[in-house]
């Protein structure tokens, strides 16, 4: 398992590439596949650990340019040791790809910009997608495997909620401005947590507009705050200016029984339940008028539905399948 290295591996609190590699590799551990996981040192896993960075890049002074050359270096050299390579670590290793000693699988997890296609196209790979929405028609792909969540760390909160909340980094992207207009259009408090991915716009755009009463920032958390604060939200507010790949902390807020009010970009019609996980809108008139529909669904409804749809086991399963078409 070649994960990234920009975070530790589960990650403390950022680090979706991280997450899910964790969440796969401890699902087929668990299922006694022999699993090498090539990661930050560290990482935390029941799988066979092996790296050469101490830590993740973005918590730490190590170059991320160099320090992935070099772990992606060192997996490639290990590689003919095992039946498969499964790759989360974007186009750098598919760039070495015809060095590997096993069959090479690559999550995409998204496409940086059009310049990295190249990497793509001359590599020696399967692909997989997060979702059927983030293909490229210059590439073909074995399957698509929409992300799982730890449903245990995620309880269903089905008590009536009152706050809006948003999760996610802050960036221009993810439409945090658009969100405190939002909440205070519909006259309801908005919870943030996320990271800063874009100092400029945060300080021009957001940090003047919290007030910690009205807009409330409670930076980037952990697990078990995470689980909380999603849990206690009338709804999730998602109104996104990109076309998302895929968007964890959407169904994680639906696992706990929080509905969606997303922007119908990228892969939300195939996340989005409409009517039962959440609402589609277009633009700010429409996620206003939505949030109180959103706060009379079922949440309990709500949280069975994506429970059925994004358990680690049901991604686990998917990967098996693909495991198998290329080894079989």
């Amino acid at each position: 398992m070649l994960g990234p290295i920009a975070w530790r591996t589960p990650p403390l609190h950022y680090g979706p590439w991280e997450l899910v590699t964790s969440l796969i590799t401890e699902g087929l551990v668990e299922r006694g596949v022999e699993v090498t996981l090539f990661a930050t040192l560290d990482s935390i896993t029941k799988a066979t650990l092996d790296g050469v960075a101490p830590s993740g890049y973005e918590e730490s002074e190590l170059d991320g340019r160099i320090w992935e050359a070099l772990h992606v270096s060192h997996a490639l050299a290990r590689s003919g040791e095992f039946d498969l390579v499964h790759n989360h670590l974007d186009w750098l290793p598919l760039a070495f790809s015809e060095h590997s000693g096993a069959p090479m699988v690559t999550t995409i997890h998204g496409f940086s910009g059009p310049a990295i296609l190249p990497a793509y196209r001359r590599a020696r790979s399967a692909f997989v997608s997060i979702s059927d929405s983030d293909r490229s028609p210059d590439l073909d792909y074995l399957g698509t495997v929409h992300h799982g969540i730890d449903l245990a760390g995620l309880p269903a909160r089905l008590e009536p909620a009152e706050d809006l909340v948003l999760f996610g980094r802050i960036h221009p992207d993810k439409g945090t401005d658009l969100a405190i207009e939002i909440a205070r259009r519909a006259g309801r408090r908005l919870v943030m947590c996320g990271i800063v991915q874009d100092r400029a716009y945060f300080e021009e755009l957001i940090e003047p507009r919290i007030d910690g009463d009205r807009v409330v920032y409670l930076g980037s958390v952990g697990p078990e705050e995470r689980a909380a604060v999603l849990g206690a939200g009338l709804a999730l507010l998602h109104p996104i200016r990109f076309a998302e790949p895929f968007g964890l902390s959407v169904v994680e807020a639906m696992a706990c029984g929080t509905p969606v009010i997303a922007y119908r970009k990228g892969s939300m019609p195939e996340v989005v339940d409409e009517g039962v996980t959440g609402y589609l809108v277009a633009d700010v008139d429409e996620a206003v008028a939505a949030v109180e529909r959103a706060g009379r669904l079922d949440r309990a409804a709500c949280a069975r539905r994506a429970r059925e749809r994004f358990s680690r086991d049901r991604m686990v399963d998917d990967y098996l399948a693909i495991y198998r078409k290329i080894v079989g």
